[in-house]
């Protein structure tokens, strides 16, 4: 882990308890503290032992540091280019981070303690949305299509090398279909399964069985048909239960077709909570220990919590972030405009 500690200036900290978890209570509120503050905005977050790798606009990218209660962050440009990066994951060796817009850059943590460019691809349609590891040797990154299918690329040998998939593999997408850099969750993996999201004209799941080596595509019923609607955020709380959820953030208001929930690995799609709040949401995640029926939804109309597996939903605060990842079953991070935060759920 040397590398990763003298990039980001700080050690990944862990810690272990044998103190029985008391039982769990649904949450009523929660208690919002800001952790890092920048000219930055922050789509893109990773769960690092009790820390939190970040990165974003301005070509800005960090770490912040729980049991010292602090955050730094560097620039990474490219010759005179800033990038704005939107998907960040991690190995036990790494942190990675993807850019958007043409060239995509993705970049992995260097031996001498600076960023190493791994991958870069130039296109005029080039756009990476999402990246995540299965495990420390395999990881995913996606993106729109620049040909007739997703842009995918993976890497087999722990992030060292990328390699894109040909369109003979993927699925074709339909004419207007792409996705969203809203919150790093374009991809949901359990195991050796894969779930990618779209939207645009065509809001659609992507599924592979085994890392990526075959895929499927199944329809939803998420709102689609102009650009700027369709599913923002998926997540899978085991191999047959996930969430997705979207809308049209030109219209956040708007609550019908934004929610659906599967309960067979995805190949089947149903609403929940139609035409009920919450609206737009860009990120959301199973609460860990809920048996899947809790979830948490952020989005920049604020933080939304579900007890029943999406039926009803409760507004827990009004203030907005771009996407969250959960610490343990109440605690979670969240970030946005110009900040990083710690949710505390109670």
């Amino acid at each position: 882990m040397k590398k990763l500690y003298l990039l980001l200036f700080i050690a990944v900290a862990g810690c272990n308890s044998t103190e029985k978890e008391p039982e769990k209570a649904f949450f009523s509120e929660v208690e919002i503290q800001t952790v890092f503050e920048d000219s930055i905005s922050i789509r893109a977050i990773e769960i690092m032992g009790q820390n939190v790798a970040f990165a974003g606009s301005n070509g800005k990218y960090g770490l912040y540091n729980a049991s010292q209660n602090s955050a730094r962050a560097r620039q990474q440009k490219y010759d005179s280019l800033v990038p704005e990066y939107r998907a960040v994951a991690s190995t036990e060796d790494d942190f990675f981070m993807l850019s958007v817009g043409n060239p995509a850059l993705l970049y992995k943590t260097g031996d001498d303690g600076t960023m190493e460019l791994v991958y870069k691809e130039a296109h005029e349609k080039v756009f990476y949305d999402a990246m995540v590891f299965w495990n420390n040797q395999e990881g995913i990154a996606m993106g729109d299509p620049v040909e007739n299918c997703l842009s995918v690329i993976i890497t087999r040998d722990g992030g060292e090398s990328w390699e894109k998939l040909s369109c003979e593999v993927l699925p074709e997408v339909e004419a207007g279909e792409a996705a969203f850099a809203a919150s790093n969750s374009n991809i949901a993996v359990v195991g050796e399964k894969t779930w990618i999201i779209t939207g645009g004209m065509a809001s659609r799941v992507f599924f592979s069985p085994d890392k990526g080596k075959s895929w499927e595509v199944f329809d939803t019923p998420i709102i689609q048909g102009e650009a700027t609607k369709g599913a923002y955020s998926v997540d899978f709380y085991d191999e047959e239960n996930g969430i997705i959820i979207g809308g049209d953030y030109t219209a956040p208001e708007n609550n019908t077709a934004n929610k659906a929930i599967t309960r067979d690995g995805g190949k089947t799609w149903n609403l929940v909570a139609d035409g009920s709040s919450p609206g737009y949401k860009s990120s959301i995640r199973y609460v860990p220990n809920s048996g899947g029926n809790e979830m948490v939804a952020v989005g920049f109309t604020g933080i939304s919590y579900s007890f029943d597996r999406g039926e009803s939903w409760m507004d827990l605060s009004e203030e907005g972030f771009y996407t969250i990842r959960f610490l343990n079953d109440s605690v979670a991070y969240a970030a946005g405009k110009n900040r990083l935060s710690r949710l505390n759920f109670r």
